[in-house]
């Protein structure tokens, strides 16, 4: 399936409304045009919210947030059901679209769909699971319970690398809580955000519910700073960089709000003497180019004990001269581009940086040229050989740079190194030693959100709370108890 019928099937056309209460639409905002990092050319534009649109948006959801929270959960599951099979059916368009404007490849932006559908179905069993607890009480014939209710109106802000996942992770559990939602999407990939509120619109017509359930507004980030000065919304979920995610943080801190953070990672492969090589690099190779290295949880670092050094550099080394590189649609293709040229310039500077500080660069990068890479989007997959203190090292590129480290003596070492960073999201060790195993995956050990044994640190599966610590941000997304933060919990006595 080509861009022109996804677009089509997915009702997007040459201009499409950014603003909008489920089948209403609206904007008197500015144009923003998206343009595709696979081949440079516009895919289409999308109208921007003004605040006078915004306060709009806002009125509706409240609204129909009285109306929603007093819908039994299981109905609402009924909702979220019907919208992950309406997903299954647009499946592949939406994954040309997701691949198209993002510049992941065609197989992600598939499986960046199914983790939609996943956690609707997730979501539809959780809706009858909605509990609290009992507890005895120290007076007599009295007795105590706790219960969680629907918190209100849902911000969510999401970033270019997964234009649709983040949505869904959650949407799908606040609505089955209760909540209604506002969307602010990254303005790199408007058209996914139009995509998928016209989905679900559908899903709502339907069922003859209220607009203002799932709401969309787009923009830049002063869009984004009208929902997080914004009394009226009790929770702001925001996924990005570190530097967005203190700003978040302290306005919506400032008027006393929750904030539901997932920012950024500086995520390290431990390598033990005990590794199986085979598994290393598979894990290590798809952890650092996979989504051209613009995942979260992306492989940054790899830290290899000095006795295994050489046979999984090399080894790493030789499968990156297998990488293809090119237009993601094309499936015969590893790695597409990355998001747009400034993306292309961070990339370049953190090489720079890292043989200014001393590294060794030992598998080249660049940015390609000639008849594929119109966009100057392409880059090449790049390895450097670095120390833990360089300060490139401490920092999270959102390009696909490899730092290789090297490390001696038990596994602790290793751990130190890996934690000595201020993000803390996913980590994972390769190994076949029990022990270190177990050390990893210890209070002593690992101090991210995601520890992982034998296999990369990118990816997640939706049934575990998703997220991390320290500049991560501490929020938590998708399965277990992730559902809590979007409620207000009520104790009875």
């Amino acid at each position: 399936m080509n861009i022109e019928n996804s677009l089509k099937e997915l009702g997007l056309s040459n201009h499409n409304i950014g603003t909008s209460t489920g089948s209403n639409y609206f904007s008197d905002g500015e144009k923003i045009s998206s343009y595709s990092p696979v081949d440079g050319k516009e895919i289409g534009t999308v109208s921007t919210t003004t605040f006078e649109d915004y306060n709009k948006v806002i009125e509706s959801a409240q609204s129909a947030f009285k109306f929603w929270r007093t819908v039994p959960a299981p109905q609402r599951g009924e909702i979220v059901r019907q919208f992950g099979n309406k997903l299954r059916d647009l499946k592949e368009p939406l994954g040309v679209l997701v691949s198209y404007e993002m510049g992941k490849s065609f197989q992600e932006g598939l499986g960046e769909v199914q983790e939609m559908i996943d956690i609707c179905d997730f979501a539809v069993g959780l809706s009858r699971q909605l509990h609290g607890l009992t507890m005895h009480s120290e007076r007599p014939g009295h007795r105590m319970y706790e219960q969680y209710h629907p918190l209100g109106i849902v911000g969510i802000i999401s970033a270019f690398n997964f234009p649709v996942a983040v949505w869904s992770w959650n949407t799908a559990l606040a609505w089955i809580c209760g909540d209604v939602c506002v969307w602010k999407p990254s303005e790199k990939t408007p058209l996914c955000s139009v995509a998928c509120q016209k989905i679900i619109a559908d899903i709502l017509k339907e069922n003859d519910l209220p607009e203002g359930i799932s709401c969309l507004i787009n923009g830049d980030y002063k869009v984004g700073e009208y929902m997080t000065k914004d009394k009226r919304i009790p929770l702001i979920s925001a996924t990005g960089s570190t530097r967005m995610g203190k700003i978040v943080a302290s306005e919506v801190g400032a008027r006393l709000g929750k904030s539901l953070l997932e920012l950024g990672g500086n995520n390290a492969i431990i390598v033990t003497p005990d590794a199986d090589v085979k598994m290393t690099v598979m894990g290590a190779v798809f952890g650092a180019v996979g989504t051209a290295g613009q995942r979260c949880t992306s492989t940054r670092r790899l830290i290899i004990h000095e006795d295994i050094y050489n046979e999984v550099r090399d080894a790493v080394v030789n499968a990156y001269k297998q990488i293809k590189i090119g237009n993601p649609l094309d499936q015969s293709n590893h790695v597409g581009p990355v998001i747009d040229k400034l993306a292309v310039d961070m990339y370049s500077k953190a090489l720079d940086k890292v043989v200014e500080e001393g590294g060794n660069i030992i598998v080249e990068g660049g940015i390609l040229e000639g008849e594929g890479y119109e966009s100057g989007c392409y880059v090449k997959p790049a390895i450097a050989e670095a120390k833990p203190d360089f300060h490139i090292v401490q920092e999270e590129t959102f390009a696909p740079i490899l730092y290789l480290l090297k490390y001696s003596g038990p596994v602790t070492n290793a751990i130190e190194i890996q934690n000595n960073v201020t993000q803390g999201l996913s980590s994972a060790i390769m190994t076949n030693n029990l022990k270190e195993a177990e050390k990893f995956l210890s209070a002593a050990g690992s101090d991210c959100g995601i520890a992982n044994v034998n296999i990369g640190t990118s990816g997640a599966e939706i049934g575990g709370a998703f997220g991390g610590e320290k500049d991560t941000g501490g929020g938590r997304e998708s399965g277990s108890d992730a559902w809590k933060i979007y409620m207000r919990r009520q104790t009875k006595q």
